[in-house]
């Protein structure tokens, strides 16, 4: 199960770049198709390799192979889009693309790796690796570095402009443990010419009981649930699922389940400002504010469906609801 919601991320945050500039030449198209075809069944068997030991050697032999090809000439402008279990996102101006994947053990924990690749002039390489340290950050809530990274894997990227610098709004998985899944929005910023992960920009100041500034959001929930949290552009806005507890235990977030509310953040002068309820309807008499359950029956695992697809029907089996503009 673990593994079929992984595909699902990747599949669904995959885009692929436009055709080849003409800054890569056919010869160096040529060789990086020779390696993207190496490095593609090995990244397979990081994801379906049945021994930890063989999937953890997988990955230690995808490192120094990517980077290897990312040092061919022009690199940056080969989409490597035969690498379905690797998440590739690249922001609105491509002046970056960051690559992101996960290794999940045999106790069902998570470690990701990922690296961000900057476009340069001479195309040489230039490289930031991404070393994930979350297992010993006690404070998630802080701002980290390169090295010190909050492992998840990327599946959006939202680029805005604040007082003349770019600011990139990144959306992560984790896969975390057997109990819960997590869900993580974070800002990327350069510093110097280096990567920083983590702002003061998720503002609470307008909901009804005012919580601190946060340097990056995360919600935490159970493990067989589907949660969303992504931008959604018709709306302008982040919107994703307000979580309960199923079992009336709020101090145990691998309780928390969709109720079939939402939650947002609308960009505001330079922070992204928390609503606490997107959708103001009210019930009908003899109305209850949960939806008709996703027939079981229709279940298809040899049919993987994306977030988008379990949404669409989630939300054709709940009574509609007006989104309010504004």
């Amino acid at each position: 199960m673990m593994i079929k919601r992984l595909i699902c991320i990747l599949l669904i945050s995959y885009i692929a770049p436009k055709a080849y500039s003409q800054r890569i030449t056919p010869a160096n198209v040529k060789l990086l198709a020779e390696k993207e075809d190496s490095l593609r069944h090995v990244a397979a068997q990081i994801i379906f390799a049945q021994e930890q030991d063989k999937r953890e050697a997988a990955c230690d032999q995808f490192i120094p192979g990517l980077v290897q090809a990312l040092k061919t000439p022009g690199s940056f402008f080969y989409p490597f889009d035969s690498l379905r279990t690797v998440s590739i996102k690249y922001p609105t101006d491509s002046s970056f693309r960051i690559f992101t994947w996960a290794f999940q053990r045999d106790d069902r924990s998570f470690r990701h790796y990922g690296a961000i690749q900057m476009k340069t002039a001479d195309n040489t390489l230039k490289l930031f690796p991404l070393f994930d340290n979350s297992d010993y950050i006690n404070n998630q809530d802080t701002i980290t570095s390169a090295k010190a990274w909050i492992g998840c894997l990327y599946y959006n990227i939202v680029q805005l402009r604040y007082f003349n610098k770019e600011y990139y709004t990144l959306f992560g998985w984790d896969g975390n443990n057997f109990r819960s899944q997590k869900k993580l929005i974070e800002m990327l910023s350069f510093e110097n010419g280096q990567p920083v992960f983590g702002a003061p920009m998720f503002s609470f100041a307008e909901d009804t009981v005012r919580k601190p500034t946060k340097n990056r959001f995360i919600i935490e929930y159970k493990q067989d649930v589907n949660v969303s949290l992504n931008y959604n552009q018709e709306m302008q806005m982040v919107v994703y699922d307000h979580l309960i507890s199923e079992t009336n235990e709020p101090g145990k977030p691998a309780t928390y389940v969709p109720d079939m509310d939402y939650e947002g953040f609308k960009w505001n002068a330079g922070k992204w400002v928390h609503i606490e309820k997107i959708f103001h309807d009210a019930l009908k008499p003899g109305q209850v504010p949960v939806g008709n359950p996703l027939d079981q029956r229709k279940k298809d695992l040899k049919n993987i469906r994306t977030d988008e697809e379990v949404e669409a029907e989630r939300q054709a089996a709940t009574p509609a609801k007006k989104k309010k503009k504004g």
